[in-house]
């Protein structure tokens, strides 16, 4: 059973950094495509990065110069790093993979608040 658990979020500051992790299990991680997207309040789910098997990455525009993405296929975990938060970043984060196949498998999300 595939099973994606996301962590890291939480409240911050504007200007502030986190974290988040996402932990995969039950697929063959290294294969995988894996990315980040986000749903904020009344928007459709957007991509926020992704990363290749071979660790090439690509960004959405408003998250560039901010955000990277990395992975540790020894731990079967992909991160996000956030810096420079703003209010507008306020989302859930939900974790993605991609096999070679083209399944999709999400994780549950993990919340996201950009507020003084």
């Amino acid at each position: 059973q595939v099973q994606l658990v996301e962590s890291g979020g939480g409240l911050v500051q504007p200007g502030g950094s986190l974290r988040l992790s996402c932990a995969a299990s039950g697929i063959i991680f290294s294969v995988n495509t894996m990315g980040w997207y986000r749903q904020a309040p009344g928007k459709e789910r957007e991509l926020v990065a992704r990363i290749t098997r071979s660790a090439s990455t690509n960004y959405a525009d408003s998250v560039k110069g901010r955000f990277t993405i990395s992975r540790d296929n020894a731990k079967n975990t992909v991160y996000l790093r956030m810096s420079s938060l703003k209010p507008e970043d306020t989302a859930v984060y939900y974790c993605n993979a991609k096999d070679p196949a083209f399944q999709n498998f999400w994780g549950k999300g993990t919340l996201v608040t950009v507020a003084s």
